[in-house]
């Protein structure tokens, strides 16, 4: 008797459990389709909820020529369709998650019980919940720490909103959201965001092992991720690959090569806001696109949000061209203009700063303070209330830091003040692109590398543009005066009266035909100041801002005679603007980033059209143009051709401030107008000498790299013929060479031209 007590009890409890399993699945089957769960419990998403999940989509930002440039988000999701998929994705997450996907209805019945089977006899064979499951939970996601009776009852309403998925859409699309929703780790969420993360690819290109790799991560994010943890990666990986063979995505032989191969993630890179291609132009666009956010509405009458709604932005930046315009940037500082800058300073007293011996030390010691205090950690130990004087002693402290070269990032020891000496060397540039006819900025580079200097060179920055700005002199003369770019002027010293009664005398350091009669094309060509003196005094301060301002600079330009020799301060961004109006038959066009926006679903909310104002007469901006050749042709610009051989019309003109703290070129041809400035962050670093600070050497060359790419790429359709003729006849001499033949080999490039 007491031999059978114990069969009994275990017979009585087998039998408890069957009831107690019975019963559940009976409450299940209530739940399900009565949805009494919801009346109790809460309210379930109904299907507005789950066509618009609350998930946090970045906006992106494309290329004109369809590449992803970039996003902005809180999570870096990016939603795809199923057609974006590799099928290899499909095969590997089925086999690890789901098999059973294509035939269950958002709850797989076999999984359950197994889950059930293991929780009343301890022996655990795997989670039950199927892909729907999952998409349901990813959706909605639990949020606070919930105790184990609101954990089952949450599960319920999982199981429901699974079994609403699985009615409102089919397989494929479940599939879709659920690899949009899932978090990769490393700042990744979503499929695609996770691809360009790890593999730098598009999910339809993903091969058998990175699709392995990606469906085995889902699981534990930290666990299995690749470049935390490879070891555990691979494991993780490798058991992927032995379930696709199991049910037979990929063969034995296979599994056995794949298997051995590394993880592949070699080109894993963090995405954010400091790499990529036009991260300055990113950087610009974002502040543009907020105000666009704050004037706009979505249907539900709520202001649409950059870093949660998903907008599509299309761009007018050319990837190749941004690529090429980068690259010419580089190519030219780092390998030439900053080992020259070095070496030209190398040994030098008070180096890199160009001060007089009585005022440097006061100098160089109010400059070092004013980056002291602009820095970020100076910002920081203000904000905690630190000292001033213990803040100055922070920055005679070494620590360990990561600096900028044109090698490579540094990691280095050294002290904060050190640091900032060491970035007073280095050079900056700026770059804009726009297409003549359309105003679309093709390509725009701020800067030397976004990471290390967020300063915006291209839009934000404003410098002197010394001789860039005397176009805006001559064209006054072509439209007002009616002169002609074969106009002869007497080549001596001009003064201006003041309204003090003093008069304003410019020096001109170049020595060539003093006294002669020159034309205006010669004059410009050679940048000469005298003449620039001589017209400014016939048509007046006022008159020349009044056609800047129609050409569209609106930064401040003083009323005063010596803006014909470009004191003023200008942005890249304007000066480009008005440059590219002569291009664009007297026409000026606004430079535009964006053509247009849309929602996430791809409905349009906004076609950009660029602002357009007629400046000047057709006549005149032709006049301009020809003008402009014979900087090309025979002044500071000519070593376009004798270094670098080109030999299309080009419209051109260097300019170069005091001192050779700025360098300038703006280059002009039928389908392009490209601006260049070069320069340091604080004015006085410069050359010490016209022959290396002038614009002819330090920005001209970039353009000339830049555009020796855009001609050799056919697939940018770039001409390299002449600019059009005015639809009226110009009974206009345009050809001054035989009257300066005999100038045309002056050796004033070579020699360097004081430009200001």
């Amino acid at each position: 008797m007491a031999d059978n007590h114990p069969q009994k009890k275990k017979f009585l409890n087998y039998i408890i459990k069957l009831w107690l399993l019975w019963a559940i699945m009976l409450g299940i089957v209530i739940i399900i389709f009565y949805g009494i769960i919801a009346e109790w419990f809460g309210t379930m998403p109904t299907f507005e909820e789950l066509e618009n999940p609350k998930s946090n989509l970045a906006s992106e930002v494309f290329s004109s020529d369809g590449e992803l440039l970039g996003t902005y988000f809180i999570e870096n999701r990016s939603n795809i369709s199923y057609r974006e998929i590799s099928p290899n994705l499909i095969n590997a997450l089925l086999s690890i998650e789901d098999i059973r996907f294509e035939k269950h209805s958002g709850i797989d019945e076999r999984a359950l019980m197994r889950v059930i089977y293991g929780v009343l006899t301890g022996n655990h064979k795997g989670g039950g919940s199927t892909i729907t499951q999952q998409l349901a939970k990813n959706l909605y996601p639990r949020g606070e720490r919930l105790t184990k009776s609101q954990l089952v009852i949450r599960k319920f309403q999982e199981w429901i909103t699974a079994l609403k998925l699985e009615r409102y859409y089919s397989k494929e699309e479940i599939i879709a959201m659920y690899l949009n929703t899932i978090t990769y780790g490393h700042n990744t969420y979503g499929i695609k965001s996770a691809t360009t993360s790890f593999f730098d690819c598009s999910p339809d290109s993903l091969n058998i092992q990175q699709a392995a790799l990606m469906a085995g991560v889902v699981n534990k994010p930290t666990r299995y991720s690749p470049i935390s943890n490879p070891e555990r990666a691979i494991v993780r990986r490798n058991l992927v690959l032995k379930q696709m063979n199991k049910y037979g995505f990929i063969s034995m032989p296979d599994y056995d090569s794949i298997s051995k191969l590394p993880l592949g993630v070699s080109k894993y890179s963090m995405r954010d806001h400091n790499q990529g291609l036009a991260t300055y132009a990113r950087e610009y666009l974002r502040g543009e696109l907020k105000k666009w956010c704050n004037t706009h509405y979505k249907p539900d009458g709520s202001e649409y949000n950059l870093y949660k709604d998903g907008l599509k932005i299309y761009t007018t930046i050319d990837s190749r061209m941004q690529r090429y315009a980068e690259e010419a940037v580089r190519e030219h500082l780092s390998l030439e203009l900053q080992p020259a800058f070095y070496n030209h300073w190398k040994g030098q007293k008070n180096a890199p700063f160009d001060f007089e011996d009585d005022e440097a030390e006061e100098s160089i010691e109010r400059i070092m303070l004013q980056s002291i205090k602009r820095s970020e950690r100076y910002r920081r130990m203000r904000i905690t209330g630190t000292p001033m004087d213990s803040i100055l002693l922070s920055f005679s402290i070494p620590t360990e830091m990561r600096i900028f070269s044109w090698n490579g990032s540094i990691d280095t020891i050294m002290t904060p003040l050190d640091s900032i000496s060491y970035y007073k060397y280095i050079l900056q540039a700026g770059l804009l692109s726009m297409e003549s006819r359309t105003g679309f900025v093709r390509a725009m580079v701020g800067g030397i590398d976004y990471q290390y200097f967020k300063f915006d060179h291209a839009i934000q920055g404003k410098r002197q543009v010394g001789s860039t700005f005397k176009p805006f002199l001559y064209t006054l003369a072509m439209q007002e005066g009616e002169y002609s770019p074969c106009y002869k002027v007497s080549n001596i010293s001009y003064s201006v009266e003041l309204d003090d009664g003093t008069y304003w005398t410019p020096r001109n350091s170049g020595k060539e035909r003093i006294g002669e009669e020159v034309t205006l094309k010669w004059a410009l060509a050679n940048s000469n100041n005298w003449i620039s003196a001589h017209l400014i005094s016939l048509f007046s301060a006022q008159s020349v801002r009044q056609m800047a301002r129609k050409m569209g600079v609106t930064s401040d330009i003083p009323a005063v005679p010596s803006i014909a020799l470009g004191t003023p301060d200008l942005s890249l961004y304007e000066m480009v603007g008005a440059m590219n109006t002569f291009a664009n038959k007297g026409v000026y066009v606004k430079p535009t980033f964006i053509t247009t926006i849309e929602d996430k679903n791809g409905n349009l909310l906004e076609r950009f059209v660029p602002e357009k104002t007629e400046a000047m007469s057709e006549v005149t901006a032709y006049k301009m143009l020809k003008l402009m050749e014979g900087v090309v042709e025979s002044g500071t610009g000519n070593r376009l051709q004798w270094k670098y051989g080109f030999q299309n019309p080009i419209a051109g003109k260097t300019g170069t401030t005091q001192n050779q703290s700025d360098g300038w070129f703006m280059g002009i041809t039928p389908d392009l107008t490209t601006g260049i400035w070069v320069g340091a962050e604080d004015r006085s670093v410069h050359f010490r000498t016209i022959s290396l600070g002038q614009g002819a050497n330090m920005a001209l060359p970039i353009w000339a790299l830049y555009m020796i790419k855009v001609y050799a790429d056919p697939s940018l359709g770039i001409s390299m013929g002449e600019f059009d003729k005015p639809m009226r006849d110009v009974m206009i001499e345009f050809d001054c060479e035989k009257y300066d033949r005999k100038y045309k080999n002056s050796s004033l490039d070579q020699q360097g031209a004081d430009e200001f």
